[in-house]
C-alpha cells in the first residue's frame, strides 16, 4: 500500500515538472533523461538499421534477412541469443517456413526477469511514400512500423548491455523477444508454444513484459495507453460460394452469387447492431470480393474475405458462430452453396494491460518519456495485436508511442496505409523507454523478491 501511494505521489509531481526530468523508480538505476541522452548518441545507428529494414521488408514467416541482421547486431554486442523461434505450424495457410524469431538475454539466471518485445514482419502493400529509402521489394512494405520497433529494441539492447554490469547483474535478467509473423500469423503464440515465456538455463521466466507500437493518430512525443483492454480480439474469414453461372441477359436460368453476396454483406452488419449488446463493441468488415470476368456473364463462383473483431473472446466467438449461420441461410435462400468457409487458425485475443502493473508502475515510470509529462489515457481501439497472447500469460503493458505530424514531415498516415511514414525522432524515445522500463522493473522486482 505504501508503495502504491509513492507512485501516485510521483505521478502527481510529474504533471508539474518539465518533460524528461523524472528520475527512475530506483535511485540506483539510470534516470530516463540519462538513458535518452545515451539513446540520442545512438540515433544515427538506430535510423540506419530502421532504413535498412525498410528497404528490405519481408512478409510473415519469411523474415530471413531481418533475422540475420538482428542476430549479427546481437553478436557484435556480445549478447547471448537463440534463434529458430516462431516456426510456421500452419503451412496450409501461410507461406514460408518461419523459425526466424530471435530471443536474447542480458543478465543473470538468478532473480527476476523482465521481457521486451518487438515484431519484425512487413505487409503485402505497395509503398507510395515519398522517401529516399523506399521498399525495394515489389508489393511489400513496412506499413505498420515494425522496422521501427525492431530497430528500437536493438538499440535498447545496446544500452542494456552497457548497463549490464552495474544495473542488471545481481538483480536478474532482461529477455528480448524479436518476433516474426505478427500480421495475422500469430507469431507470438508460436513462440509461447516453443517456450519463450518459460525459464531457461540462463534466465528465469519473465515476470513482466513490455511492448510498444508507433501510433500515427497521436502527436509525436506523446505516450499513451490504458489499463485493461487496449486492443480488440480479432479474427478473419475467407468464403468461397458457388452458384450457377449463365448469360447476364437470362438471370432466371442462373443462381447469381453476386446478388447473394450483396445480400450477405448487408445482413452481416446486423451482427453488430442486433447481436451484440448495445454496451459492447464489435466490427464486421468485408474487405475483399472477387468474382466474374465479363460484363455479360453471371459468374459461377465468388470469393469473399474480411475481418471480425470484439472486445472479448466470448463476444468474438458469438460473432463467428452467428456469421457462420447467417452465411449458410442467406446463401441458401439465393440457391448458392458454400465451397469454403475458413476462419483464422489462431484468432487473436484482446490485448489487456495488467491493471495493477499499469497503475502502480507503468504510468508513473513511462510518464518520463512523454512530452506532456504524463501517459495519456486513450480509448480502446478495435485493432488487433498478437501481443495479446503474451499479455494473456504474463502481467504486461503495451504502450502507444505518438508519431503523428512530426518535425520530419507528414507522419500521420494511418497504419497499413501505402503512404505510412515514420517520425524517426521518436525512435530515441522508444529506445530509452525500453531500457528505462526494464531497468526500473528489475530494481523494483529484485527489491520485492
Amino acid at each position: 500500500m505504501r508503495k502504491n501511494k509513492l507512485y501516485i505521489f510521483l505521478a502527481a509531481i510529474m504533471r508539474f515538472l518539465p518533460a524528461r526530468r523524472f528520475l527512475s523508480a530506483s535511485s540506483s538505476t539510470p534516470s530516463y533523461a540519462s538513458l535518452l541522452g545515451e539513446a540520442s548518441e545512438l540515433h544515427a545507428s538506430t535510423v540506419s538499421v530502421r532504413r535498412t529494414l525498410h528497404r528490405k521488408p519481408e512478409l510473415m514467416y519469411q523474415e530471413k534477412e531481418t533475422s540475420a541482421l538482428v542476430q549479427q547486431t546481437l553478436s557484435d554486442l556480445g549478447i547471448r541469443f537463440t534463434t529458430g523461434w516462431g516456426v510456421n505450424t500452419r503451412p496450409e495457410r501461410f507461406t514460408g517456413p518461419g523459425g526466424y524469431g530471435v530471443v536474447a538475454e542480458i543478465g543473470d539466471a538468478e532473480g527476476p526477469c523482465v521481457m521486451l518485445r518487438a515484431d519484425m514482419d512487413a505487409l503485402p502493400i505497395a509503398e507510395a511514400a515519398s522517401v529516399d529509402f523506399r521498399s525495394e521489394v515489389d508489393g511489400c512494405m513496412h506499413a505498420c512500423g515494425h522496422d521501427g520497433h525492431t530497430s528500437m529494441l536493438l538499440s535498447a539492447a545496446r544500452l542494456l548491455k552497457a548497463h549490464e554490469a552495474a544495473h542488471i547483474r545481481g538483480k536478474g535478467a532482461v529477455r528480448l523477444m524479436f518476433q516474426p509473423a505478427e500480421e495475422g500469423g500469430a507469431g507470438a503464440k508460436r513462440m509461447i508454444e516453443e517456450g519463450v515465456l518459460a525459464a531457461s538455463s540462463t534466465s528465469p521466466a519473465p515476470g513482466r513484459v513490455f511492448g510498444f507500437h508507433l501510433w500515427p493518430t497521436l502527436p509525436a512525443g506523446h505516450v499513451a495507453g490504458r489499463a485493461g483492454v487496449q486492443l480488440a480480439a480479432s479474427d478473419s474469414f475467407r468464403l468461397t460460394l458457388k452458384g450457377v453461372g449463365g448469360h447476364a441477359a437470362m438471370p432466371h436460368l442462373a443462381k447469381d452469387p453476386i446478388v447473394a453476396v450483396a445480400a450477405l454483406v448487408q445482413s452481416l452488419q446486423s451482427l453488430i447492431s442486433r447481436e451484440l449488446s448495445p454496451l459492447d463493441c464489435g466490427v464486421v468488415s468485408v474487405t475483399k470480393i472477387v468474382g466474374g470476368d465479363a460484363t455479360n456473364v453471371i459468374p459461377e463462383t465468388v470469393h469473399v474475405a474480411g475481418t471480425l473483431r470484439a472486445l472479448s473472446v466470448p463476444a468474438l466467438d458469438q460473432l463467428r458462430e452467428r456469421m457462420r449461420e447467417m452465411m449458410t441461410q442467406i446463401l441458401g435462400v439465393h440457391g448458392c452453396t458454400i465451397e469454403l468457409l475458413a476462419f483464422a487458425p489462431d484468432p487473436y485475443p484482446p490485448t489487456v494491460n495488467d491493471a495493477a502493473l499499469w497503475e502502480s508502475f507503468v504510468r508513473p515510470t513511462a510518464a518520463a518519456a512523454s512530452s506532456t509529462g504524463a501517459v495519456e489515457n486513450v480509448a480502446t481501439t478495435m485493432a488487433g495485436e498478437d501481443f495479446g497472447f503474451v499479455a494473456n500469460e504474463v502481467p504486461s503493458a503495451f504502450l502507444l508511442l505518438g508519431q503523428g505530424s512530426g518535425p520530419g514531415g507528414e507522419t500521420s498516415h494511418g497504419l497499413h496505409h501505402p503512404q505510412f511514414t515514420m517520425d524517426e525522432a521518436v525512435l530515441d524515445t522508444g529506445v530509452a523507454l525500453h531500457a528505462h522500463l526494464a531497468l526500473a522493473s528489475l530494481a523494483e522486482m529484485s527489491r520485492d523478491a
